[in-house]
């Protein structure tokens, strides 16, 4: 847990359970994984249980922390929360039981916005009606490249109050992608050692798509590439991509 998230899009995040498995290419450089081995190393509780080796790593074996339930409800001050950080909420190994606790915590604590994201968009679909969805849960899926598509689809399925897509690490175009249904879309290049490149024209057509139909679309970062060849500050962006807005808000566009 974190009262506070350098990740631009949130405020705090909130980790109810930690670690992860490989499911998909964006996967590939996660920097989830390679900070847990750094924490195991430091010694932090929650990250002693080492994963499988083929698809985890050094203290990122899923774990779910019943301790960490209370920590939302010690926060006084409003705050947009990311839930799970640190590791998938609809991860086949998190139970349907615990799951409906984190659950419960959000809709006990409607003064927060919790952010859910997940790439296990076909469990997240199937256990949804199983699940009281309160107004303050945004749901969200990652569509890192076109084989990733069909989560949109499921996340359509879902009664969230808000629905958004992270397209990030944005490693190869979306030709087609539908955004009806869609509240919010975020868009990045990835970061970090071993970084695959983002073309800035794979964005565009995202940020075009949105704009088109009036859906939010929030440009983070355009990843590590770009980072080292210009300069990393929203205003050193393309035009095109200088834009930021955020669902059930005034949209806000740098110009």
């Amino acid at each position: 847990m974190s009262d506070r998230s350098s990740i631009e899009w949130t405020e705090a995040t909130w980790n109810p359970t930690t670690g992860c498995d490989r499911v998909s290419a964006g996967c590939d450089n996660c920097y989830a994984l390679t900070l847990s081995k750094r924490l195991k190393a430091m010694g932090s509780p929650k990250y002693q249980n080492d994963g499988d080796p083929r698809t985890s790593g050094p203290g990122f074996g899923l774990t779910v922390h019943p301790q960490a339930l209370t920590v939302p409800l010690k926060w006084r001050t409003p705050r947009t929360v990311f839930v799970n950080s640190m590791s998938d909420l609809f991860h086949a190994r998190v139970p349907l039981d615990y799951v409906r606790q984190v659950f419960e915590v959000m809709a006990s604590t409607p003064q927060h916005t919790y952010q859910v994201l997940t790439k296990r968009a076909r469990r997240l679909r199937q256990v949804a009606d199983r699940l009281q969805w309160p107004e303050n849960l945004w749901m969200g899926v990652s569509v890192e490249s076109a084989k990733e598509l069909p989560r949109v689809e499921d996340l359509r399925q879902v009664p969230a109050a808000v629905k958004f897509l992270s397209c990030e690490p944005l490693i190869g175009p979306l030709p087609g992608l539908e955004v009806s249904g869609i509240d919010w879309v975020i868009v990045g290049g990835e970061s970090g050692s071993g970084a695959r490149p983002m073309d800035l024209a794979w964005a565009g057509d995202i940020v075009e798509t949105c704009q088109a139909s009036e859906t939010a679309v929030f440009v983070k970062q355009l990843g590590s590439c770009w980072n080292k060849a210009h300069h990393k500050d929203i205003d050193q962006f393309p035009s095109a991509l200088r834009v930021r807005e955020y669902p059930r808000a005034e949209p806000r566009v740098l110009a």
